[in-house]
């Protein structure tokens, strides 16, 4: 078994207004909040990494859940704006953890891998002790903020979430999961020549058929009805497929947090630091009824992830 234990987050100070994005992107700021749903985003500071993002979150996890980095049995980081290749930011953040055996891994898949690595912990769990995964991302330096890159670079904004995956106990226990991809439509949204390149419309047609189907499909394997729903956390890429997802879901928009607005689309990180700020909401209580994440990212990669506090 394995279940969910707690959460953390990082975001930087800086805080970039549609005002200010808005004149070097030749926008209008009301044009940013009607396409997006997002008024602001945070920016990394120009000596903060991908990986030291990923240590301030995980840091700020361990303290919630009461555990030394010791403990850990292991290190999963999702992230699609490393700062290189390898070694990636895993293997740096379990140096800053002062870890020197403890393996490291990394799931280099913007927006739907923190999901995916949250499914690997599920896994893992069970056979190596507590796994910390982290999404991380600087997502600031992967767009240009020029008339021509408006349309991704009013979107993205930077941070980390961390959440740990314990194999006794926890808020609730990770049921199911759904994991998908389909590589014919990659080019439609990738990070290449360290810039992100998008074709907005595309990707919001494919996620609104992908994320309903891989709910669903949890939900019918276990009977669960969307009134049994107590909160999904989604992906936070944009506040219009948010409620487009409730609609096609049939899941009350009002169980879907949103923290898109304050901090944009931090891609991999945006799942964890919705959660991390949900639960803060709710004082560390276990969860009521069943909860549901789900992503969409590069790959194509998307899934959705079933927990519940009921004991099944």
């Amino acid at each position: 078994m394995a279940f969910l234990r707690g959460f953390g987050k990082y975001l930087p100070e800086r805080v970039v207004t549609n005002d200010e994005l808005a004149a070097v992107c030749g926008v209008e700021a009301e044009w940013i909040l009607s396409a997006s749903g997002i008024r602001e985003r945070r920016y990394a500071a120009d000596a903060e990494t991908v990986a030291s993002l990923a240590t301030s979150a995980a840091n700020d996890c361990l303290t919630r859940c009461s555990l030394e980095a010791a403990e850990l049995g292991m290190i999963i980081v999702a992230s699609g704006s490393p700062d290189r290749y390898t070694p990636g930011p895993a293997a740096m953040v379990a140096q800053a953890l002062g870890l020197n055996s403890t393996p490291a891994l990394d799931v280099p898949v913007a927006s739907a891998g923190s999901l995916i690595a949250m499914a690997m912990a599920s896994q893992f769990a069970g056979t190596v002790g507590p796994v910390l995964v982290i999404g991380s991302e600087i997502m600031s330096r992967r767009v240009e903020r020029t008339p021509e890159g408006k349309n991704t670079a009013i979107l993205f904004g930077d941070g980390a979430g961390a959440v740990l995956i314990h194999p006794g106990e926890g808020l609730a226990r990770i049921l199911d999961h759904v994991l998908r991809t389909d590589g014919s439509a990659a080019e439609i949204l990738r990070i290449e020549d360290r810039h992100l390149h998008m074709d907005g419309g595309s990707v919001i047609l494919q996620a609104l058929r992908k994320i309903p189907a891989a709910m669903k499909e949890l939900m019918d394997r276990h009977s669960i009805s969307p009134e049994q729903i107590g909160t999904v956390i989604m992906h936070q890429a944009n506040l219009n497929l948010i409620q487009r997802v409730a609609k096609v879901s049939g899941i009350a928009l009002e169980r879907f947090p949103v923290n898109i607005d304050h901090y944009g689309n931090t891609s991999s990180a945006s799942l964890l630091i919705a959660a991390a700020e949900w639960n803060e909401g709710r004082n560390d209580l276990p969860v009521d009824g069943h909860l549901l994440f789900a992503a969409f990212g590069a790959g194509l990669n998307w899934g959705a992830l079933l927990a519940s506090s009921a004991k099944e």
